[in-house]
């Protein structure tokens, strides 16, 4: 069960509409670094949780608060939208305020959402639910977690950094704050399942009798004219303290040289290949 509050998470307020800002932030609710695939992807991983019923509640708890932030931003895209043109009449009066959503806003604000937010990026195509990744396993889900927080927090800078506007940056700053825990909230889940030692590989649970362990910890470097670069993913004891790093350098190819043979009679191929 949900309960909704009437109230935003935080203040949003704009300064002065802009509505090519507003085409911009449809990214943050319908891009891929955007708020719908967080919340979509902490939604379905608290559903298919098992183990620990503390992390199932802490997913859902902040798939809610995600699903908060779309709705920040929806009203921020509508405060942005104030004033845009709706005929051509006002479009020709060449206010220059009003006159940016044919200057490279987005028409579908004034054609498809009556000056409203919608669920898509900011070029306008709906967010698919194709990034949204839910393995049912914690470790490899807390890492997804990481990196969708870091791309948002990226995106976020980018947007603070785009507008002049003193009511975005409030509100785009509050964004990047909730961005910094995520991030961070994510990976306290890892330290607390034991760090990377413990968690990596992952999945952990795979017997070692499955895997080719003499290829498991070697750098291939296959760059012809260079050696290869040192650094820590090459040298000194694995993360998961299960081997040391090396390099193969030049690679050494195991395999065969591949080779199909002859085509097969009545396969469409032409009477050479038989």
């Amino acid at each position: 069960m949900f309960q909704h509050s009437s109230k935003l998470q935080y203040p949003v307020k704009v300064d002065k509409p802009d509505p090519q800002f507003a085409m911009l932030l449809q990214q943050a609710i319908g891009g891929i670094e955007g708020e719908i695939r967080v919340a979509m992807q902490y939604f379905f991983q608290a559903m298919g949780a098992r183990g620990d019923d503390r992390i199932r509640d802490l997913l859902m708890s902040t798939a809610t608060e995600e699903l908060s932030h779309i709705e920040m931003l929806g009203h921020a895209v509508a405060l942005n939208l104030e004033g845009a043109p709706v005929s051509y009449q006002e479009e020709s009066a060449k206010d220059p305020i009003i006159n940016a959503i044919l200057g490279g806003a987005n028409p579908r604000h004034l054609l498809s959402s009556g000056l409203s937010a919608m669920p898509v990026n900011a070029n306008g195509v709906p967010f698919d639910m194709s990034h949204v990744y839910a393995t049912g396993n914690i470790a490899a889900d807390m890492m997804a977690n990481v990196a969708a927080e870091s791309g948002g927090r990226v995106l976020a800078s980018r947007l603070y950094n785009w507008t002049s506007d003193k009511g975005m940056k409030d509100f785009l700053s509050f964004l990047i704050a909730r961005d910094t825990y995520h991030q961070q909230q994510w990976l306290a889940v890892i330290e607390e399942l034991g760090g990377f030692e413990k968690n990596l590989p992952i999945p952990n649970s795979t017997p070692e009798a499955h895997e080719a362990t003499e290829h498991s910890y070697y750098y291939l470097n296959t760059l012809t004219d260079k050696e290869a670069p040192l650094g820590r993913w090459n040298q000194g004891p694995s993360l998961d303290g299960r081997g040391e790093y090396s390099t193969q350098q030049p690679p050494k190819p195991l395999g065969q040289e591949p080779s199909l043979g002859k085509a097969r009679e009545n396969s469409g191929a032409q009477n050479e290949q038989m």
